[in-house]
């Protein structure tokens, strides 16, 4: 009888491991599969809503050109220099390079600031001294 108690014990020492195991298991898949392809969709998901009439895009087909009308669920590209209008599904929109240019600038002009605003700080710490 006292066999079997401490068999017992044991084996759910051994089950409880694995149990931890298998969660840590899950929690990194999350943390490396699940969530950053979450997070792809979301941006994907963003860009699609706020794209604007004027944006230079490349659908998932590899098809370019200028958005000339936005509707809810479609949108009417100009490609090209014979003026071919193609209407598309939100859902084709693969990059919008128009977008992608203002990021960047806008980026850049914040990183400008942060550059200028920390060698305004350096120069009032050296006239301090």
């Amino acid at each position: 009888m006292l066999n079997f108690l401490t068999e017992t014990a044991g084996n759910a020492s051994g089950m409880m491991t694995t149990m931890i195991m298998i969660v840590a298991m899950l929690g990194i898949m999350y943390f490396l599969m699940i969530r950053p392809e979450n997070k792809r969709k979301k941006e994907a998901e963003q860009m699609r809503a706020n794209m604007k009439v004027g944006d230079k895009i490349t659908t998932i087909g590899g098809i370019t050109g200028t958005v000339v009308n936005v509707k809810d669920e479609k949108f009417v590209i100009e490609t090209g220099a014979d003026q071919v209008r193609i209407e598309f599904m939100k859902w084709a929109l693969s990059t919008n390079d128009s977008a992608n240019e203002r990021a960047k600038e806008a980026k850049a002009k914040a990183d400008e600031e942060k550059a200028q605003a920390a060698a305004a700080k350096k120069a009032a710490k050296g006239k301090k001294d």
